[in-house]
């Protein structure tokens, strides 16, 4: 397996009656090969300005509601950035890509589910398609967004960020397990208001940070993938209960700090699935940072984890409760700080040295 992550103004807290759905969104252009077994997720082209000199122009692409157009098992992504003119563009300018299933919640945490979290690191996503497959269902309602970036002092037009998808059609007898993304965030549950943020101030120095919490159903971790920014030195994942250390991952970096890539963990094999997970154990997600700069780097932190897990026989994926306050407060943020996107968002700000 090759793997398998702004602005707006209100009240951070219990929406009322009035506050916007996925519905209120715009709706993503959904394409489908049904020759090369492909859907594409296409999001509305935004330009991208220059940078200036040490800084960073950083561009929100409106978030959009997406219609699954068919019965489905999907088994492989990958990200595609183009200009306006159809020619493919570097992968670097992406700051990353979200597909977030509103009506099934998280693994670890009672919010709409992240089916998939991508950045400029993060590899094309394949999985045998005989084995193992993600079940989508025609006129189910996804949400899109993206960010990307830009460091260099050229322009880029009407670019388009595409999310591949390799599908399987529905009601084949294969794949052979329903596998379901998850993820886990050191600023969950939820982030940082009132935008849900995940990134957080880096300060001088070493910095740790985690959060932990119980699955909701049992099951098989298959293997994840990392993300985090400049000066990141590890991610862990560990059993609290037995004191297990189920996984530790370190970034590959140009020698200077900045993250380059990373590596993405695979943990079945013919010798076994990987790794079981309890709701009866609680499990946590710890991050460390070594910032030599000697000075707070803003939003310069975040840790999250994301990957592909298989409940065990007989547990289905749970459902959201629509009623329960952290799902409330997380789509309002999702939803908002999205529209804040669409009115557009740059900023410059210095490059780390």
């Amino acid at each position: 397996m090759r793997a398998v992550l702004l602005l707006a103004v209100f009240v951070f807290g219990r929406p009322s009656a009035t506050d916007p759905g996925p519905e209120s969104l715009p709706h993503a252009t959904v394409l489908v090969d049904s020759d090369g077994r492909r859907i594409v997720i296409e999001l509305p082209a935004v330009d991208l300005p220059a940078a200036s000199p040490g800084g960073e122009a950083m561009v929100g692409i409106p978030l959009c509601q997406v219609i699954v157009p068919l019965d489905a098992s999907l088994h492989q992504s990958h990200v595609e950035l183009v200009d306006y003119a159809g020619r493919e563009l570097p992968q670097h300018l992406l700051h990353h890509f979200n597909l977030t299933d509103p009506d099934r919640r998280e693994l670890f945490v009672p919010i709409g589910l992240h089916l998939l979290a991508a950045s400029k690191e993060t590899p094309a996503i394949s999985v045998p398609r005989l084995l193992f497959g993600l079940p989508l269902e025609r006129g189910q309602r996804l949400i899109a967004g993206a960010m990307i970036a830009n460091t260099s002092t050229v322009a880029f037009r009407g670019v388009r960020v595409r999310l591949v998808l390799g599908y399987v059609p529905g009601g084949r007898p294969w794949p052979l397990y329903r596998t379901y993304p998850w993820a886990m965030d050191v600023q969950y549950p939820l982030g940082r208001p009132p935008t849900g943020s995940k990134a957080f101030d880096l300060a001088p120095g070493r910095t740790e940070r985690y959060w932990e919490a119980s699955p909701a159903i049992p099951g098989t971790i298959l293997g994840l993938g990392g993300h985090l920014h400049d000066y990141g030195v590890s991610l862990e994942l560990k059993d609290m209960t037995t004191g297990t250390v189920l996984w530790r991952g370190t970034p590959v970096t140009d020698g200077q700090g900045h993250v380059v890539s990373f590596p993405l963990a695979r943990f079945y094999s013919w010798r076994g699935l990987g790794v079981h997970v309890i709701p009866a154990h609680r499990y946590r997600l710890t991050v460390v940072y070594d910032n030599p700069t000697g000075r707070t780097i803003a939003d310069g932190g975040m840790g999250a984890v994301a990957g592909l897990f298989v409940p065990d026989w007989g547990a289905e994926w749970p459902a959201v409760d629509p009623s329960d306050t952290l799902y409330q407060r997380d789509l309002a943020a999702t939803i908002l700080a999205g529209k804040g996107q669409m009115m557009g968002h740059m900023m410059g700000h210095h490059a780390d040295p």
